[in-house]
């Protein structure tokens, strides 16, 4: 299925790379290609795109619409592995930028069969990499109900967490719970209150799709391991969708930007300062056009970081 639009943040993220025509290029979130198309488009024949994505739908979009050019290269994988990726293919350390677009893409939202949206009737999978064990509906009906306390509150910041854990306790001790729906009015019906415009689930949905993926792990391990193959002067751009993505995203390049810390009053040479990264720019927000026309953009967050030696 092909995305019906652009990406978010596309001519933003685009130009954030300072894609130069022999470079090597990593979109380490394919989708359904709408960044690698442009970045394609951008390189010259010596130019390089290697694209990363842990979805077998993707993969097969990418073989069907991409195979005719020998530039591009697709993985089955996650981004979490990029450094062993570059190594197998020989790039290591000569990546010229990366591009990580993160969360749950538009197809998975829209596809009711694969148990992303509350808003769809579906079974209650969530996986983006369906070959792995963990799904949704195995979280819900296995998993005891302080572990899937913890995991709402951890990763969807609910406020409920406790009560909402409780109730699917005690609804799968009646009938296991297999689709999207049936887990949707569970939690409508334990929550006592929700802002407006938000439907109850929305945050528990959240904290199943992120645990069940392991996607915040992926991306603590992902950005150290993209600094470890850019090559000097190569672009890291990382979109985020949520406070947690982009709390982590914000944290690493602000760290990485001032280099280590040493405790006060320890004497520390000027070399040891160094740092081989800097912050460019400011955070990207989408425009007011761009929410109007794609409300999925509303909480999109462009941060771009450049290695410096």
């Amino acid at each position: 299925m092909v995305a019906t639009h652009q990406p978010v943040l596309f001519e933003e993220a685009i130009q954030a790379l300072h894609i130069v025509p022999n470079g090597v290029y990593i979109d380490g979130t394919f989708g359904r290609g709408g960044h690698a198309r442009a970045i394609l488009d951008a390189l010259g024949p010596e130019g390089r795109l290697i694209a990363l994505d842990k979805d077998e739908d993707a993969i097969r979009h990418a073989q069907e619409n991409f195979d005719g050019d020998s530039r591009f290269t697709i993985i089955h994988d996650s981004f979490a592995h990029i450094n062993e990726v570059t190594q197998k293919l020989g790039v290591h350390g000569q990546v010229s930028g990366i591009l990580l677009d993160l969360g749950v893409s538009s197809p998975q939202l829209d596809e009711a069969e694969r148990g992303f949206s509350f808003m769809r009737a579906g079974p209650l999978d969530m996986r983006m990499d369906v070959t792995q064990n963990m799904s949704a509906e195995i979280f819900v009906n296995q998993t005891a109900e302080a572990a899937m306390a913890d995991v709402f509150k951890e990763y969807g910041e609910e406020r409920y967490a406790r009560r909402i854990a409780r109730a699917i306790g005690c609804a799968r001790a009646e009938e296991r719970i297999t689709t999207t729906t049936a887990l949707a009015e569970i939690v409508k019906l334990a929550h006592p209150a929700w802002p407006k415009n938000k439907h109850p689930a929305t945050r528990v949905f959240q904290a199943i799709r992120i645990y069940v993926n392991e996607e915040l792990t992926d991306l603590t391990q992902g950005l150290k391991r993209c600094l470890e193959v850019l090559a000097p002067d190569g672009r890291l751009a990382v979109i985020s969708f949520h406070s947690l993505e982009d709390r982590l995203v914000k944290r690493f390049m602000r760290a990485e930007s001032e280099g280590p810390r040493f405790p006060k009053g320890v004497p520390v040479m000027n070399e040891m300062l160094k740092t081989n990264f800097k912050c460019v720019g400011k955070a990207i927000k989408p425009s007011d056009e761009e929410v109007k026309n794609n409300v999925r953009s509303r909480s999109a967050i462009l941060r771009v970081g450049e290695k410096t030696s």
